[in-house]
């Protein structure tokens, strides 16, 4: 299956990993705060995908046990991404991504503890080379602080949420899990708004969005999550796992050098901000590429047992 990928599903691959790294720089581009950003991000998303769903007639039934669990899980991608957007805001587009390029590196942690599985040594180290990673950054660029911690803690929610997601598709199609995930931070960020308007925003909510915040809000539900999500899906069939993960951990590059396009001097940052990011993303890189030796190694070693 996977030898039927062309050089055009691998294009594509990289346009949709663009389009995620686009993320933080719409978020910048909106002025409603993060809050009501995840709002209507969700709700928007969740009626593309129910008229997807009352068009071709698709049945999206689950068990009452496991609605609660799939919408659950859908409060922690909620405020996975109400913290993403404000980090960006507290600091900048390129320290929030530099955060989240820790996001493979949880998901390694995390997954061996929900499998009841040791983690790896190599693990421990790459996760160490991260905390250096981290450390360099808060050293450089310390008044950005609070949003490289926002940024990390949102990138551990996200680990988590994937963790729990790779055994919701196991029972589920994709595009109903989305629906109700998305419906359930829809849900979440909805009983969020009076906490935090009595906390945050005294001055009140801002919960109507201008023309062009309407503009970007519409390219995020829409291209940034349900497209980009569909396709993904779909090119997962012809693309290795491991192309796909590898490819996906470039997200913070793009963005980065997104943000720098679009908001120029605000976005360039010191030296020791680079460093840092480079040796995240180095641990980032290596990852899949040991998974992928140890792969070949094993299968060879079999290959020769045979």
């Amino acid at each position: 299956m996977h030898s039927e990928a062309s050089v055009k599903d691998y294009l594509v691959l990289h346009f949709i990993v663009l389009i995620w790294g686009f993320t933080a720089v719409l978020g910048l581009l909106i002025s409603i705060p993060s809050i009501e950003i995840v709002f209507y991000r969700t709700l928007i998303a969740s009626l593309i995908l129910a008229g997807m769903f009352i068009y071709q007639k698709t049945s999206i039934r689950v068990s009452q046990q496991e609605l609660i669990k799939i919408v659950g899980n859908g409060f922690i991608i909620s405020l996975h991404w109400i913290l993403f957007f404000w980090a960006a805001r507290v600091s900048t587009a390129s320290v929030c991504l530099a955060g989240m390029a820790t996001t493979s590196l949880w998901t390694a942690l995390l997954e061996p503890l929900a499998n009841r599985n040791k983690i790896k040594p190599f693990e421990l180290f790459l996760g160490l080379l991260v905390i250096v990673g981290l450390y360099v950054i808060f050293r450089f660029e310390f008044d950005y602080w609070l949003g490289l911690l926002m940024a990390v803690t949102s990138a551990f929610l996200s680990a988590v949420f994937t963790v729990i997601n790779g055994r919701f598709t196991k029972r589920h199609s994709p595009y109903i899990l989305t629906f109700y995930e998305m419906f359930g931070a829809c849900v979440f960020a909805a009983l969020l708004l009076p906490l935090y308007g009595y906390f945050f925003a005294p001055e009140g909510l801002q919960l109507i969005p201008s023309a062009m915040d309407w503009l970007w809000l519409l390219l995020l539900a829409g291209i940034c999550t349900v497209y980009a999500f569909s396709v993904s899906v779909e090119l997962m069939r012809r693309v290795s796992a491991f192309a796909v993960n590898l490819t996906i951990n470039l997200e913070p590059v793009y963005g980065i050098i997104l943000a720098v396009l679009v908001f120029g001097e605000k976005e360039k940052m010191t030296g020791g901000f680079y460093l840092g990011t480079l040796i995240i993303l180095i641990s980032v890189l290596i990852y899949p590429l040991y998974n992928y030796y140890l792969r070949r190694k094993a299968r060879g070693n079999n290959l020769l047992r045979a």
